[in-house]
């Protein structure tokens, strides 16, 4: 008997959330699972402090957590930012000893450091504005904007460097002035931003530095993820080139272009654009080969081989839920994949055995049956399920038919053509075409 699922729209909306056994909170990781120096290490300045209070936040293991928590204090502590070290050391509450215990005194001391050296910055500013320097003027607005940045006031250091604008006189300026408010804005969160001062600085009429470009591209992919533009996202990624190095790693290590380029991409791409713009691209392959687990698995979504690539990104879910731009995004993300996994393998068939598919995709068959329910509900396969006997039936369309009106077309043309050719042929055989300077009056 075959049955044609109607799913109610909530049911079906469920079903679709839960795809792929792909959960809200992230499984509990074991130690072995995510070396946290080692992933510290690919990061520098500032960056490093939130990305680790954020693995500290949400690995769940104790010792990863107290690890990550450490390596906080100690970087907040070296670099004199006492909100994140008030942060670091309130989260550890004693567990790593004496040493690691709040020190108000050492606080004190670099707050009063801070405020006697904004004060100089501010009062050479001040000399510089009345002398009407520009060159010097928009120098002491950096310099504010830095010393800002370095203790963790972002909102002030993003006003100090958005206030040079005015004072840019070079093509270079300009650039400079919108990588520094680049930086500030995603650390922000403020993404609108960043889009807008990558294309301010992309339309500079001089041209850019390979360097430059490459931060921008990436830069702009970032703001796009945020935005839940993946194609978008996936194509900036994709066109970062490999000048980026670890040139931005201020910002993102050049594993997360990796990363975020083959998940976008997967999620958003056809099967030509992940050939052609993925495995055929020399520039992100430089990329994909610091992370051999995502190059295994794009490979594998290409060649069909959808069970291996949904167990690799099963495997690699619990890091990627420790990364402090991808997390919220992973849910769409895994889920997009997988429905794309399951329309491209049933798109050659006019039917299906649900038994051999849920082998391939490594998925109960009731479960399989729902995904395919959903999508079926959704509009994105078009196919009717036999529930008794578990086969997908395609619905293609009556090619026969197709192919008759298609020959009725075609031959209405020509008979349309041909009285044209006849027409056209008695007219001048009778001479009846007006010439030009022949109107009679």
């Amino acid at each position: 008997m075959d049955v044609e699922f109607e799913v109610p729209a909530a049911a079906a909306a469920a079903v679709a959330n839960g795809l792929g056994g792909v959960e809200a909170s992230a499984a509990p990781l074991s130690a072995e699972q995510l070396d946290v120096e080692a992933y510290a290490a690919q990061y520098l300045g500032r960056t490093r402090l939130p990305r680790l209070l954020f693995i500290a936040e949400r690995c769940g293991v104790e010792s990863i957590e107290l690890d990550a928590l450490r390596m906080a204090h100690d970087e907040a502590r070296n670099r004199e930012d006492t909100q994140l070290y008030r942060d670091a050391s309130h989260r550890i509450n004693g567990r790593l000893g004496p040493l690691y215990r709040y020190d108000q005194g050492w606080v004190d001391s670099v707050n009063r450091r801070a405020e006697q050296r904004k004060e100089k910055l501010e009062n050479e500013l001040n000399g510089y504005r009345t002398n009407l320097i520009k060159e010097s003027i928009r120098m002491g607005y950096n310099d504010i904007g830095d010393f800002y940045y370095g203790h963790g006031h972002l909102s002030e250091a993003f006003k100090s460097y958005i206030r040079t604008r005015d004072y840019c006189t070079t093509s270079k300026h300009v650039v400079q002035m919108c990588m520094h408010v680049i930086l500030v804005s995603i650390q922000l969160g403020q993404f609108a931003h960043v889009t807008n001062y990558v294309s301010k600085a992309e339309q500079t009429p001089d041209e850019l530095d390979p360097v430059v470009v490459a931060k921008l591209r990436a830069a702009a992919g970032l703001a796009y993820l945020e935005t839940k533009k993946y194609k978008l996202a996936a194509r900036k990624f994709l066109e970062t080139g490999p000048e980026l190095g670890n040139n931005y790693s201020e910002v993102m290590a050049p594993q997360d272009v990796a990363v975020y380029g083959a998940l976008c991409a997967l999620a958003s791409f056809d099967r030509s654009d992940i050939k052609s713009k993925v495995i055929d691209n020399s520039s992100f392959c430089n990329f994909l080969e610091l992370v051999p687990e995502v190059r295994e698995l794009v490979n594998d979504f290409y060649s069909s081989r959808y069970g291996s690539c949904l167990e690799h990104l099963e495997r690699l879910k619990p890091n990627f839920l420790l990364d402090i731009y991808l997390h919220e995004h992973l849910e769409s993300l895994y889920k997009d994949i997988r429905h794309k996994a399951i329309i491209q393998y049933t798109l050659p068939f006019i039917s299906v055995d649900l038994n051999t598919m849920a082998d391939a995709f490594k998925t109960p068959v009731a479960m399989l049956e729902k995904e395919l329910a959903a999508l079926i509900t959704e509009k994105k396969i078009k196919a009717r399920i036999d529930s008794h006997n578990k086969i997908l039936y395609a619905r293609h369309a009556d090619q026969r038919s197709a192919t008759f009106q298609r020959a009725l077309q075609t031959g209405n043309e020509f008979e349309r053509d041909v009285k044209a050719m006849f027409l056209r042929a008695n007219l001048m055989k009778h001479d009846f075409n007006q010439r030009s300077g022949q109107r009679k009056m």
